[in-house]
């Protein structure tokens, strides 16, 4: 399974890398002004997206994502829990939505869903 990383934090990046399957190819990006590029060059089988980055935003990034590979597959991660950015993700699109502090729960989203 190919995955892609995008948060701003590379501390967060090697947890959650360090939390996927061996076997997953793990790639990263810094900011979601870089999905697209990177989205396209490795096509990922999911993209685990932060919310707040500097540049452009999750939620943003994940929209124009969509708008340009609509099979795409989002799980956004973040340490905000609110039901308002719950719902703007879901608007955008992104599969599901998963707070840091829950971060084990990826692995069986990605695992659930990947067979």
């Amino acid at each position: 399974m190919k995955v892609l990383v995008v948060d701003d934090s590379r501390e967060m990046r090697q947890t959650i890398r360090s939390l996927l399957d061996d076997s997953s190819e793990i790639y990263e990006c810094s900011d979601g002004s870089e999905v697209l590029r990177e989205y396209a060059k490795v096509l990922p089988d999911w993209v685990l997206m932060d919310i707040k980055m500097k540049r452009m935003n999750g939620i943003a990034a994940t929209r124009e994502l969509l708008a340009k590979y609509p099979d795409a597959r989002v799980v956004m991660l973040t340490q905000y829990g609110d039901k308002e950015l719950r719902e703007a993700a879901r608007q955008a699109g992104a599969s599901d939505y998963v707070c840091k502090e829950n971060l084990l729960d990826v692995r069986t989203i990605l695992s659930a869903v990947s067979k």
